[in-house]
């Protein structure tokens, strides 16, 4: 599927947007400020900008529309995580190096910066912050999103729910997290919550320092 031209396809807002938003950086920025989406939705970067909120997979979606508008592939990177409950990320090159853009509930599991030599250096930049009592990545996987699926990701005003079952049947690589890791990360976070109940960013920032420095 050819990305379609923006001043053809897109509406005025959404093109004012697009020119706004240039870089992965001013992406994840706008991303952060949006309310987060607890609706059962799959809505592309159509529907994010209509309803103005998103939750990690529609945050996904919209970065891949931006950034390919900008002449980077819609590129995805999805976690799978042992509890069944997935995180998926843009992912992007700059000189050779990789990085993300996303949103979540976790402060930890947004953006990374572009300094990562491999695509598994990355992902282990997400171990410890995933970790929350039942989460623990267990594999990866990569796809154009133009390639994955034939379903218009960009614009279409319904829910894209082919895109959530083709990233899951998609081919994943496994990937380990030592168990003393693991249990190092566990009861840090136990600790953590019996200390903040209801922790804010800055809480969060400062248990997961010095990992924060990645975060974009």
């Amino acid at each position: 599927m050819e990305a379609p031209r923006v001043t053809r396809d897109f509406t005025r807002r959404e093109r004012r947007l697009i020119s706004q938003l240039r870089t992965p950086r001013a992406v994840q920025a706008w991303l952060r400020e949006l309310p987060y989406n607890w609706e059962a939705t799959f809505r592309t970067f159509r529907g994010v900008v209509q309803h103005e909120r998103a939750h990690c997979a529609e945050a996904m979606l919209f970065a891949c529309a931006v950034m390919s508008a900008h002449g980077y592939p819609p590129l995805v990177l999805d976690l799978e995580s042992q509890d069944g409950l997935d995180h998926v990320l843009f992912l992007y090159r700059e000189r050779g190096r990789w990085g993300t853009v996303a949103r979540s509930r976790d402060e930890g599991l947004h953006g990374r910066k572009p300094v990562f030599r491999t695509l598994p250096a990355l992902v282990r930049s997400y171990m410890d912050p995933y970790v929350d009592g039942e989460g623990r990545l267990v594999g990866y996987g990569v796809t154009n999103l133009d390639t994955l699926v034939r379903r218009d990701w960009r614009l279409a005003t319904h829910s894209v729910w082919v895109v959530e079952r083709a990233l899951i049947a998609m081919p994943h690589f496994p990937i380990h997290m030592p168990d003393a890791r693991y249990e190092r990360a566990l009861r840090r976070f136990r600790g953590f919550k019996a200390a903040h109940p209801t922790p804010t960013a800055s809480d969060w920032r400062r248990h997961l320092t010095p990992q924060d420095r990645f975060w974009l």
